[in-house]
């Protein structure tokens, strides 16, 4: 029985089809070409081949292989003879092959598995699939791997004592303590240095908005945070973990000695000529310092209020706000929801040429032209509190505090806004309403908080559709028992004039967009201060009352707002149902 009987027996050609692809073999095409000609897909193609060889078929190759894995087999003997280093498991090294008919490519794999000493399985994949684990090896993955060949000696030996000649300088300082130890070994700057440059370009070119670097006790996790979602990009060796620490450390000017407690820090690199900022965090842990590197593109990272994803009518409601001459503008949310970015929007919006605009942040993230940025040191006696006494001494006109932490910030806030200035702010709640009980709870009196307040912003972070993809999904069932449900506290007047069509879009990858959504965008919540919640907040400023003349109003939710988005295909529907 041939490739062609078991496709024949499984209907995915027929005898037709058959003579056709005999045909266009006998004028030179391959098996592969002419059945693929004939719409028989090539994962269908490949498991035929493996029943009629009686060899195992893996049809899906994961893009990142551990550098371990990649290292058994070199680069240039996979190219030459077309088969690929797949993973290790109980011991055994599996191995993609393209052609098992290959007798030099099974003796080269014996004389390689004989070498490394290690048992292997042969599985059968595609020629694409092979492509794949090539590009590893050209990838972020291969580059670590050679920086870690070249480290090959030093692995061996504990590299707690392993030091780049720029950190043993830095050890030498006056500030740190020197480190006691002849036998320490000075690596040369390249391989550390390389590993640690690989990965940071890698994460940038990769959008990633966040780099993890973890030691778990038998291997050192590289993640990668793209769209709000961790994903193991990444796995070192135990051995090298000190040495890159150590290596950031050096870059984000933090002490090498100090390893007992956090540290934090930043440096600025040069990557596809922008200049990137990376603000440094170390924790002790366990098995040693886990780093947290935050990604800092100026080019990307201030977004105007158009594009920050604001219905129009939400957009005029806060442009109206920021236009006014004193008050509190707070946006609200969880840690992660982009509050920060919000805030840079509306800088970004006001004129900073006639305005004398200052800011206390923690940290500064990015550098707005024309607005006069603090970073505040709570180790020092500099807080949030402490710097806006400070602010309100420098003729200000508007006050970007990061966040709202404490009652005397709170206090403070309030009092700014209510002597004739522009304040605006975050604070931690779980929807706009939440913003007045929790300023009482935090000791401000609730007649100060109407002339105050003006706006209130809540927001969360969703995932966008790729442009063009999406799977279309009807509105019925659960789907619009699920809308109704969100919509039903809503006065019909308001409920009127929302329109919700009879289809939406779920996540569908495609070839160019695998993962089916790409970037984020936020969902928001607002309502300004007028005489009905002022009046509330004199009887029973709870959130629920709050909410309740806030829906009778027509304001809509966050989760309302993502309902729309995901109608009018910009967000697919599974963002909804997370909020």
């Amino acid at each position: 029985m041939s490739v062609l009987d078991i496709l024949i027996q499984k209907k995915l050609i027929s005898k037709d089809d058959l003579s056709e692809v005999r045909k266009q073999m006998s004028s030179g095409a391959t098996i592969d070409e002419a059945l693929i000609s004939r719409g028989v897909k090539p994962e269908d193609i490949i498991i035929a081949r493996g029943e009629f060889l009686n060899i195992p078929v893996r049809s899906v190759i994961e893009s990142s292989i551990p550098f371990e894995v990649l290292d058994y087999i070199p680069e240039e003997s996979a190219v030459h003879y077309h088969f690929a280093p797949l993973a290790i498991k109980d011991g055994v090294l599996e191995v993609g092959i393209v052609d098992p008919n290959n007798m030099e490519a099974h003796d080269a794999l014996n004389f390689l598995a004989a070498k490394k000493n290690i048992p292997y399985k042969v599985f059968l994949i595609t020629l694409d699939d092979f492509g794949k684990v090539i590009d590893a090896y050209k990838g972020m993955t291969g580059e670590v791997s050679k920086a870690l060949s070249e480290l090959e000696t030093e692995l061996s030996v504990d590299t707690s004592d392993v030091m780049t000649k720029e950190e043993l300088k830095a050890q030498n300082t006056p500030t740190t303590p020197r480190k006691e130890n002849e036998n320490a070994i000075i690596i040369e700057d390249a391989p550390v240095v390389k590993i640690v440059a690989t990965i940071v370009r890698y994460a940038v070119e990769g959008d990633a908005s966040d780099v993890h670097i973890e030691h778990m006790r038998d291997k050192i996790r590289v993640r990668f945070r793209v769209d709000g979602v961790l994903n193991t990009s990444l796995v070192l060796p135990p051995q090298v973990h000190s040495a890159v620490v150590a290596r950031i450390k050096v870059l984000s000017n933090m002490r090498l000695d100090e390893k007992r407690k956090p540290q934090d820090g930043r440096f600025t690199a040069r990557i596809d000529s922008r200049r990137i900022d990376f603000r440094v965090s170390t924790f002790p842990s366990y098995y040693g310092e886990k780093v947290e590197m935050r990604i800092l593109d100026q080019a990307k990272g201030i977004r105007t209020l158009d594009q920050i994803g604001m219905s129009p009518e939400n957009l005029v409601m806060l442009r109206e706000a920021i236009s006014k001459p004193y008050g509190m503008i707070l946006i609200t949310g969880p840690t992660g929801s982009g509050k920060s970015t919000t805030l840079y929007s509306i800088l970004n919006e006001i004129d900073r040429e006639a305005y004398n605009v200052l800011s206390l942040e923690d940290p500064v993230e990015y550098s707005i032209e024309g607005v006069s940025q603090s970073q505040v040191r709570a180790d020092i006696g500099y807080t949030f509190a402490e710097g806006l006494r400070t602010t309100l001494r420098q003729d200000p006109d508007i006050i970007m505090v990061g966040e709202i932490r404490d009652k005397e910030t709170a206090k403070l806030a309030v009092q700014a806004a209510l002597t004739g200035h522009l304040v605006f702010s975050t604070l931690h709640t779980n929807n706009s309403a939440g913003v007045i009980p929790r300023l009482i709870d935090m000791g401000v009196d609730p007649y100060l908080i109407a002339p105050t307040l003006i706006l209130s912003v809540a927001q969360r972070l969703v995932s966008v559709l790729c442009p063009g993809g999406g799977e279309l999904i009807q509105v019925d069932g659960g789907i619009k028992a699920l809308i109704d449900r969100e919509f039903e506290d809503l006065p019909e007047k308001y409920r009127s004039k929302i329109a919700i069509g009879d289809t939406m879009y779920r996540i569908k990858p495609t070839p160019d967009c695998p993962k089916g959504t790409r970037g984020r965008m936020a969902v928001f919540e607002m309502f300004k201060m007028d005489k009905e919640i002022e009046e509330v907040m004199g009887k029973s400023p709870t959130e629920n009352e709050i909410m309740k003349v806030l829906r009778s109003k027509g304001m809509l939710t966050v989760k309302n707002d993502a309902i729309l988005k995901a109608s009018q295909k910009i967000i697919p529907f599974e963002e909804v149902t997370k909020l």
